[in-house]
């Protein structure tokens, strides 16, 4: 069990001491491109996290960000496309959140977040378990988080419930797909570690959009209930260039005694330290290992994206003198 004690000397939370100066700069483009309207004109590198409805990547969003903010419940809970933009401020600034629906005003209280999110849900896709591909636009800002874009879709489901059309696992792996099949996109696909790997619906959407496995991380969860360390040691029948890693979600007890999230990170990291098998492949466990692997491939995959960036919108901006001549001139 973890104490108050260690807790207190745990180290910060996972993105705390990372970031690069590109990361920021490339937020800033997304939400302008975002207002705009425009992020299918210019792809810019962000992370997607598909899985089952069961599968825990709520739970890792969560970690990842340090918050408990998003809806919870037994049936499906993401039901529009949640669009999580983590901005990192100075130390001694005070946490808070941006919607971008409601311009101008700042959002304290996390449990007011979750709130927003729900009513903001329903107002598109009503109150009984629809969904909607409409996104909703959320920045956090934060001296103890990642500077990284991060996608929160609706779990994959196979029978429909409430206002669901029949169709709707179909439904949401065409919205996952829509997201994923950018080849800036970077893939985190969720699999509890009680399931077959070669029967993970995540993995299988993101080998159709990822079929070399280049930009695709499986995330195992729950490995607090599985002793086998096998099930993310490198995977023959589905090998990924960027690996595996392992992962211990909050137990339904932390979020009934309201538990925070640095209280679940400090009780994963001892987990894996004590474990006689999870210890030996610790470089693979844990959500601060996963934001660290996040942050690293993230720099190489702007890097890279960058460097066609500046022709692209040169070219975009060389057609608009052409483009206004053709709605001929100004009448005085």
């Amino acid at each position: 069990m973890v104490d108050e004690r260690q807790q207190q000397q745990q180290a910060p939370l996972p993105g705390a001491s990372l970031g690069h100066n590109l990361i920021p700069l490339v937020n800033e483009l997304q939400d302008t491109l975002a207002q705009l309207g425009s992020f299918s004109s210019i792809e810019l590198p962000h992370v997607v996290v598909v899985g089952n409805q069961s599968s825990g990547k709520s739970s890792v969003l969560e970690a990842l960000v340090g918050r408990d903010f998003l809806p919870r419940g037994s049936d499906i809970c993401t039901r529009r496309p949640l669009v999580l933009h983590l901005k990192r401020i100075p130390a001694d600034h005070q946490e808070y959140a941006q919607f971008l629906h409601i311009p101008g005003r700042n959002f304290y209280d996390f449990n007011e977040i979750r709130t927003e999110i729900q009513a903001e849900t329903e107002r598109e896709a009503g109150g009984n378990k629809g969904i909607s591909d409409k996104e909703i636009h959320l920045k956090i800002f934060s001296p103890n988080m990642l500077d990284i874009t991060l996608v929160d879709l609706p779990g994959i489901t196979k029978v429909p419930v409430g206002d669901q059309p029949s169709d709707i696992e179909a439904r949401i792996r065409t919205m996952i797909m829509s997201y994923i099949k950018n080849p800036s996109c970077l893939i985190l696909a969720v699999t509890p570690s009680t399931a077959d790997l070669a029967n993970s619906d995540a993995l299988q959407i993101a080998g159709v959009a990822d079929p070399d496995g280049y930009r695709t991380i499986g995330v195992i969860t729950k490995l607090d209930i599985m002793y086998n360390a096998g099930k993310f040691m490198p995977h023959r029948s589905i090998p990924l260039r960027l690996g595996y890693v392992g992962v211990v979600n909050r137990s339904q007890e932390d979020i009934t005694l309201n538990r925070t999230i640095e209280y679940a990170l400090a009780a994963e990291e001892e987990f894996f330290r004590s474990h006689p098998v999870y210890s030996q492949i610790a470089d693979r466990c844990g959500v601060p290992q996963l934001g660290k692997k996040l942050d690293q491939i993230l720099i190489h995959c702007i890097n890279t994206v960058l460097l066609g960036l500046e022709s692209r919108i040169g070219a975009t901006s060389g057609s608009l003198p052409e483009e206004l001549a053709g709605y001929g001139e100004i009448a005085h």
